[in-house]
This record gives C-alpha cells, sequence and structure tokens, in this order.
C-alpha cells in the first residue's frame, strides 16, 4: 500500500485511508466493475460539497478501462479494497474536466438525458463552447480549475462476466444490438403491469440511441435513421409517464415529437391521438397514449397545455 500511496503522490493525487478495506487488492483488469459511494469537496473549504452519490440515494458505477471522461476516478478506485473509505486529493490537471462529467451525473439523478447539450467533441472543446452547465457552482469551477478531494468509499468490486453491463457503458456496437432487447424487455414489463421498471428500460435505450445519434451530422441519413428509431421508444416511455399521472414530461415529449413533422404528418398524428396525449401505435409496446375520456386522465384535465 506505501508503494501505491507512493506512486500516486508522484503523479499529483494525495490518498489518505481512512478505514481499511477487505481482502486483497482486487485484480482491477479492463471490465471490471467498481461500485462507489463519493463525495466531491472543495480542497480550499473541505466544508463545501459540490456533490454526493449517498445524496442522490444511488452509489456510483465505474467500469474499469472504459475511457471514462474523468480517467483520475480509474486510477483512485485501483488501489481500494472493498470495504475501504479513502480520501483523495487531486491536482487541478486530473480535474479540469469535472464540471463536464458533474453536470451528467446530475442530469442522470434527475432523470434527464446524461448528454443534454452536449454534442460529438472532446470535453476540452465542450467547455470552451458552453458559457453556462446549468449550475452555479460547476460554472465557477469550469472558469477557475482547483484541486478537488474525493471522498470515496467502495462498497463492492465485481470481475468481468459475473454483472449485467449498463447501456452508458457499452461500446457502439454494443449498443446497437442491445436497443431491440432493451425495448423488448421494456414491453414484457409494460405487459405485466410494471410501468416504473418499463419506463427504465425505455429510458436506457433511448439514451443509447441519443449517444449514437451524437455521433453522426444532424440531419444526414444515419442521424433521421437513429431518430425515427428514438421516437416509438419515447412515445411508450410517454406512455408510462402518463399512466403515473407525470403529465407535464408527457405534454414536453409529444409536442417535441409533434414539432418534428409538418402538415399532413403532424395532423395526421393529432387525428390518430386527438392530441399530445395521444399518438401512433407501435406493434408491441404499449401502443397509444391513452385517448382522453377513453382511456383515464389526460393532461388537459389536471394542467394547462
Amino acid at each position: 500500500m506505501a508503494d501505491i500511496i507512493a506512486r500516486l503522490r508522484e503523479d499529483g493525487i494525495h490518498k489518505r485511508v481512512i478505514q481499511e478495506g477487505r481482502g486483497e487488492l482486487p485484480d482491477f483488469q479492463d471490465g471490471t466493475k467498481a461500485t462507489f459511494h463519493y463525495q466531491t469537496l472543495h480542497s480550499d473549504n473541505e466544508d463545501t460539497v459540490l456533490d454526493d452519490s449517498r445524496a442522490r440515494g444511488k452509489p456510483m458505477e465505474l467500469i474499469i478501462g472504459k475511457k471514462f471522461k474523468l480517467p483520475v476516478w480509474e486510477t483512485i478506485v485501483c488501489t481500494m479494497r472493498q470495504g475501504e473509505i479513502a480520501q483523495f486529493l487531486c491536482d487541478t490537471k486530473h480535474v479540469v474536466l469535472y464540471p463536464l462529467v458533474a453536470k451528467s451525473l446530475r442530469n442522470i439523478a434527475a432523470g434527464k438525458d446524461p448528454l443534454e447539450g452536449q454534442r460529438h467533441c472532446c470535453g476540452i472543446a465542450q467547455m470552451h463552447e458552453h458559457s453556462s452547465l446549468g449550475h452555479a457552482d460547476l460554472d465557477a469551477l469550469q472558469q477557475n480549475p482547483q484541486p478537488l478531494i474525493f471522498h470515496v468509499e467502495m462498497l463492492k468490486v465485481e470481475s468481468p462476466g459475473t454483472y449485467q453491463q449498463d447501456p452508458w457503458a457499452m461500446t457502439d456496437d454494443e449498443k446497437a444490438k442491445a436497443v431491440p432487447l432493451i425495448h423488448q424487455e421494456g414491453n414484457r414489463l409494460y405487459r405485466e403491469g410494471h410501468v416504473k421498471e418499463a419506463a427504465a428500460k425505455y429510458y436506457d435505450a433511448i439514451a443509447c440511441l441519443k449517444n449514437l445519434q451524437m455521433k453522426e451530422q444532424p440531419g444526414s441519413p444515419d442521424w433521421m435513421q437513429l431518430d425515427h428509431q428514438i421516437t416509438p421508444l419515447l412515445l411508450n416511455y410517454c406512455q408510462c409517464k402518463l399512466v403515473a399521472e407525470e403529465y407535464y414530461e408527457v405534454l414536453d415529449h409529444c409536442s417535441s415529437i409533434l414539432n418534428k413533422y409538418d402538415g399532413e404528418q403532424r395532423q395526421g398524428l393529432l387525428q390518430a391521438g386527438q392530441g399530445p396525449c395521444s399518438c401512433v401505435e407501435y406493434p408491441g409496446g404499449p401502443g397509444r397514449l391513452r385517448q382522453g375520456a377513453g382511456a383515464g386522465p389526460c393532461p388537459g384535465a389536471h394542467c394547462e397545455a
């Protein structure tokens, strides 16, 4: 352990072990999944917490070797054993991209697209492109980078092949192949009445497609093909949210779909669903968004459209 700490220090990472872990140091080969809770703290004021996974109710899951945008996290977790709690003070050079990563993680916690507002370019280019990340603390950190402290508790380390891979950790080819399977799983869960779980599956499939779409030129044939794949998934997702009575989100998504079409195509969608609360039928999925009086509450009954 002393050798590991010394090597980290040479690279501008200072580790302090708070609680020893269990067993031997795992073999963190590519594909290993590390699950941990973390807090991000300002180095000049440890009372200022930027992010806290415990407060969000879900630990961080990191796949080693997947080129995570914050490489220092791979570096530090690969020095930890299960059950270990440690604090890492990382020089500025290691955390320049933290504001972008933090924004994506906050989006995920809020149920939003983790890639919202981003396009296909390197992290540094994205930082120069965006005037604001939508969070005052991240904006301040982006404008004035500084060392950060990561307080990490390693919960679990899983070897490759012993866990189900999350969509965000897949390669592009894996994402493309997984989307139909995730879609089918969402349909099955919906038919069985597991609406919340079905919505999560549709969300994962949409995230896969949007990630692939980011790498295509907007309006190109490949981009349009991916967009057409997203639409039925988004409608299925909206059906789940309609059942959950989350009407504003349904209106927002359905409006975005309708705005993609012009003239007769848009009129056809409106006639098929009698407005934004119903849209076209897609085989195997939940089908139509429920029609107002005929199938339960419509957004218009609870809020102004």
